[in-house]
């Protein structure tokens, strides 16, 4: 049955409107877990689990990358705007109690949601069209997956930003050894090695964001951006940089780890984790001795996982990061440190996970290597 039967008025309505309501009935009946809408020239993406934080699943990764994919190759659809429900979260990370589940059960979730989310962050970092992420609250993770390839990234008062993988027994992944190498100096391992936390304008000081617009203006920056016709880049560009001019909050606050920036280029400088590790230990400083505590806590298969993760990535394209990145999903899912982190962090949360091998010394140069190793034909393929 057509929306015009269902009620006459609608006939009289614009083009638009039509497919607005034809969008909602679609995500609401399909899954409310992922709300799609064509709001004038653009495509509107809203994550839609606020109870859990809008943590990603695989049957949102399945609603996601389809429609992405039409939105690109539709004449009527000029730019995609992503964003999150509830106030509190754009999207905490993925969902990694049922990865942890599926994977002690032999089940295949361990590989679907790992290939098919790299294959949507792939085409997020690939897309022709402007890519709008309002990364309003926590973002981490799986988030970071779907909003920090993309040619827009606005962060507000509200988002934290982090990459806290190597606390769970994981790595900084959904390409993250490919933008966190590329940031300023070595605050990129900083950031992956202890899952320093940023916030507000300083997500968008260390370039993980594009822009800084304050929250309460992320309504009227929606409207203005829906309501352009036929934006190129630079259009896009323009109204986000005349936002980002009218936010002046915390402007006068310098970025979080300014006074450790040297610090932190120069002990993060060295060709192996315990080389770091060292310096650091030697250093003496409050700001050192912070990041030892940091660091011992952490998986050192992780570390050095996540050391060599960056410093290769860092010669690599998005495309070989990601190839890359699956290969060490699934040894990280065949270890044993991801399920003892899930269980010490958000299962049984005592916050004291049992490392095997429990010291970096103990991490062999031939399990890393192996981590790294092709996986022939089950390789992911972009």
């Amino acid at each position: 049955m057509s929306l015009a039967v269902l009620n006459p008025v609608f006939g009289l309505r614009s083009v638009s409107r039509l497919q607005r309501i034809r969008a909602h009935m679609m995500s609401s009946t399909v899954s409310s877990e992922v709300l799609l809408e064509k709001v004038g020239n653009a495509g509107v993406i809203t994550l839609n689990r606020p109870k859990a934080l809008n943590a990603l699943t695989l049957s949102m990764i399945r609603m996601l990358h389809p429609q992405l994919k039409k939105w690109e190759n539709d004449s009527e659809t000029d730019l995609v705007i992503i964003k999150g429900a509830g106030g509190k979260a754009f999207c905490a990370g993925g969902d990694i109690r049922a990865i942890a589940e599926a994977g002690k059960a032999g089940g295949s979730l361990v590989h679907d949601l790992f290939r098919e989310e790299y294959m949507l962050n792939y085409a997020i970092g690939t897309y022709r069209k402007p890519y709008v992420a309002l990364i309003d609250g926590i973002t981490m993770g799986g988030g970071v997956g779907l909003s920090v390839h993309g040619r827009f990234r606005v962060a507000t008062e509200k988002t934290l930003f982090a990459m806290p993988e190597t606390a769970i027994g994981l790595f900084p992944d959904v390409g993250g050894g490919y933008f966190l190498p590329r940031l300023q100096g070595k605050l990129g391992l900083f950031l992956a090695l202890t899952g320093f936390r940023l916030k507000g304008r300083d997500v968008q000081r260390s370039g993980v964001a594009t822009h800084f617009v304050q929250s309460e203006k992320l309504s009227a920056l929606e409207k203005d951006l829906t309501g352009l016709k036929s934006p190129s880049t630079s259009d896009v560009a323009a109204v986000l940089d005349s936002y980002q001019e009218q936010s002046t909050l915390d402007a006068e606050k310098p970025f979080v780890l300014q006074q450790h920036t040297d610090a932190i280029n120069r002990l993060f400088e060295g060709s192996s984790v315990e080389e770091i590790l060292e310096k650091l230990q030697k250093e003496q400083s409050d700001f050192a001795k912070k990041q030892v505590e940091t660091l011992s806590k952490m998986s050192p298969t992780s570390l050095k996982l996540t050391f060599r993760q960056l410093q290769t990535g860092g010669g690599l394209s998005l495309q070989e990061v990601l190839v890359m990145e699956y290969r060490l999903s699934q040894a990280c899912m065949r270890g044993h440190d991801f399920y003892e982190g899930v269980r010490a962090v958000l299962i049984d949360k005592d916050q004291s996970p049992k490392w095997k091998p429990a010291t970096l010394a103990e991490v062999s140069a031939q399990s890393v290597e192996e981590s790294f190793a092709s996986l022939g034909d089950k390789d992911l393929k972009l």
